[in-house]
């Protein structure tokens, strides 16, 4: 059984506003399908448009706060998952509370006075979606939300920590503050690789905390990615997977596991110099429905069993069953419970 609050998550908030559109909504906004892009000046209204013109399904959303909601949903145990992030004040801001708290998740945002909640178009046309995501007071988290007492406390009480690199160019002394506590505390401390742009853009920064992370998740294009910018000429991602997890610690308490996930092929987890390949639940075609938010179910579902102190054996298995789930149906979303064994 997991503790309450054992777990806590920190990252970009985003509610996800999906609805079947048009054409005609798609050619308005200059939208292509299946494009996944952020959103410009010419976007901002389609969000209002979209939930009065169209039935709209609002989901909590955004890479870290996914995760966590799929890790909450496999221990049905309330409370036992915590997280932090930047809203606006305002209906979208009170949807993503209303869809978290209902998930069982301890959502704790920090609400921003001048910018909108951080949201996400998902537009259906035929099936096909498209994808049109705009920050806003995601991008606005302060430190000072973090070091409240009533906050620092679910740091203090949570063991383990996962915090997606997107995150880090939006507070990085947030995140500095809670690696280091990791640290000093024996704690787990858990990060993703999360996109190529990071891996390239934001280089140093993901160096600079890479000694703090017990944990590494990404997959193999941003594994690829990382393995180039740091000039180490290789393309085997069980190669990239041992480098990473041999890179140096800030504490010496956890040797780092580094896990990257290649779609349908095995997963690979790199461990003290040695390697582990996974095999994944293979989906039949006709039952694939959607494939966002497959990595962030991923991770939730391994998490879930990490905290109870599982194998990892047993964490992949359940990685995969979580992301199995989410790909058929639409966004990040499950059944009432889960059925896994």
């Amino acid at each position: 059984m997991a503790d309450s609050g054992v777990l806590l998550g920190m990252g970009n908030p985003l509610l996800d506003i999906s609805a079947v559109v048009d054409d005609d909504f798609l050619n308005k906004y200059d939208i292509k399908l299946n494009d996944a892009i952020l959103a410009e000046e010419k976007h901002l209204t389609m969000y209002d448009e979209m939930s009065s013109k169209y039935t709209v399904e609002f989901i909590a959303g955004g890479a870290t706060q996914n995760s966590i909601r799929v890790a909450q949903w496999m221990l049905q145990i309330p409370g036992a998952t915590s997280f932090i992030g930047c809203i606006g004040k305002d209906k979208f801001g009170e949807e993503m509370k209303k869809s978290s708290n209902f998930a069982g998740v301890n959502v704790q945002y920090y609400e921003d006075e001048a910018a909108p909640t951080g949201t996400c178009a998902v537009c259906i046309v035929g099936g096909e979606r498209s994808l049109v995501a705009n920050l806003s007071a995601a991008n606005c988290y302060k430190s000072d939300h973090l070091k409240k007492p009533e906050n620092w406390a679910l740091v203090e009480k949570a063991k383990y920590f996962y915090i997606a690199g997107f995150f880090l160019p939006v507070s990085l002394e947030s995140v500095k503050f809670v690696a280091e506590h990791a640290a000093a505390n024996n704690k787990v401390f858990i990060t993703n690789l999360s996109a190529p742009y990071l891996c390239e853009f934001f280089k140093d920064v993901q160096d600079k905390f890479m000694p703090y992370t017990d944990f590494v998740f990404g997959n193999e294009t941003e594994a690829k990615t990382f393995s180039r910018v740091h000039g180490w000429e290789t393309d085997d991602v069980e190669e990239i997977a041992l480098k990473i997890s041999q890179w140096p610690k800030a504490s010496g308490t956890h040797k780092r596991i580094t896990v990257i996930t290649q779609g349908a092929d095995p997963v690979v987890v790199a461990e003290d110099g040695k390697l582990g390949k996974f095999p994944v639940v293979l989906l039949p075609k006709e039952k694939l429905v959607d494939t966002n938010g497959a990595g962030d179910a991923f991770v939730g579902g391994f998490l879930s069993q990490l905290v109870q102190e599982k194998s990892i054996e047993e964490c992949v298995r359940a990685g995969s069953y979580a992301s199995n789930v989410i790909i058929q149906r639409c966004g990040c979303t499950f059944p009432e419970t889960p059925d896994f064994k």
